[in-house]
């Protein structure tokens, strides 16, 4: 069964989202099925061209567009986090799927662990 990798960091200011994407692509490269999903502050990670020159780091963009390559399963967004931070389908990325979250979802992974 899928691991269900929850990021509920905002893209920038800390280190826990990136290293919870780390890891992601590391089980990912060894076979062991993973499935991210975007929840809360998180969400931001999906936003589209981002800029973060000014706080002198790379852009998430680039981070997230390596998952189909390392063999990430899906990328989910919370819907209602999505709505809460201003973001609808059309400015999600191409492969992003709107989601629940409920312990129907939940249930259908075999662990969860969360990115912060």
């Amino acid at each position: 069964m899928t691991m269900l990798l929850i990021v509920d960091q905002a893209p920038y200011g800390t280190w826990a989202g990136r290293e919870a994407l780390d890891m992601a692509f590391s089980m990912a490269a060894f076979d062991q099925p993973i499935t991210l999903l975007f929840t809360g502050a998180g969400v931001n990670w999906l936003r589209q061209g981002q800029d973060a020159s000014a706080i002198q780091q790379k852009s998430v963009e680039k981070n997230l567009s390596a998952a189909p390559v390392f063999g990430i399963e899906a990328i989910l967004a919370d819907r209602a986090s999505c709505v809460r931070y201003g973001l609808n389908a059309g400015d999600l990325p191409q492969g992003v799927a709107l989601a629940t979250v409920n312990a129907d979802l939940l249930a259908n992974y075999a662990a969860a662990a969360f990115s912060g």
